[in-house]
């Protein structure tokens, strides 16, 4: 199979990521439903994605902890939660399978949808109040984004970022550690499609890598200049904005 580059799709893999490791939230999101409108098939979208998030994923966590926005040092806080996300995360990937098959795609949606704008708006309501950290909410929070990954493949990022917001996680270290989990279950993901054995058509993951991966420097150095406060502010927003397009696209 001849694979080559295509500058469009480089760009938009480039912007959505861009977006992705700023916030640490919108680059499946965004980049699989304009993949299908350009009439691309779901099996040649979903493992391509999977990979460029994997190795952005990665990157951007190793980025966030080189600029300070994060510390994934072994032994830190922020090590521990993103080990624990990750874990339920990669969890929630292997066992959704089964869910995914019986449960109603447009349940699926409204569930996700109504999530991400609640918890988009509890930052906007809450955000100038100082949060207690919580281990019961990152859990929990965890695998509810574990339980959206595995089973619709999007609506991770903003509930395992928005999620650690109110769980008292300052918004620099949030994206950091929700970029390095989203990475390794990522890679998961992309495991199960090759231990799956069917054909993967895989055109597009040099545009998707190349684009996604030129983004993540840059969005670290961003996030590491911003203030917590309007970074806060930012992924209540985005939240709320992705919630209620998920919830807007049902009724059209």
């Amino acid at each position: 199979m001849d694979i080559t580059l295509s500058i469009p799709i480089v760009l938009m893999a480039f912007v959505c990521e861009l977006v992705d490791s700023t916030l640490g939230m919108g680059y499946g999101t965004t980049l699989t439903p304009l993949l299908l409108l350009l009439g691309y098939e779901p099996v040649a979208i979903v493992p391509a994605v999977l990979l460029s998030e994997f190795v952005t994923g990665v990157m951007a966590g190793l980025f966030h902890h080189e600029f300070g926005n994060v510390d994934l040092s072994p032994g830190t806080l922020d090590f521990k939660i993103s080990a624990v996300l990750t874990a339920l995360s990669v969890v929630g990937v292997l066992l959704a399978v089964g869910i995914a098959v019986s449960v109603p795609t447009w349940v699926v949606k409204l569930y996700i949808g109504l999530l991400v704008l609640a918890i988009g708006l509890g930052i906007l309501t809450i955000r100038r109040r100082e949060i207690a950290f919580s281990w019961r909410r990152v859990a929990g929070l965890g695998f509810l984004a574990a339980f959206n990954k595995g089973i619709s493949g999007g609506g991770y990022g903003p509930v395992v970022t928005g999620g650690q917001v109110l769980a008292g996680i300052r918004g620099r270290s949030a994206v950091g550690i929700a970029s390095l989990a989203e990475g390794i279950t990522s890679a998961v993901g992309v495991l199960a499609y090759l231990a799956s054995g069917k054909p993967i058509p895989w055109h597009l993951a040099p545009s998707l890598l190349l684009g996604a991966v030129l983004s993540v420097p840059l969005a670290a150095y961003a996030v590491s200049r911003v203030s917590t406060a309007r970074l806060t502010l930012a992924i209540g927003g985005v939240s709320t904005v992705l919630g209620g397009y998920t919830l807007l696209q049902l009724l059209l």
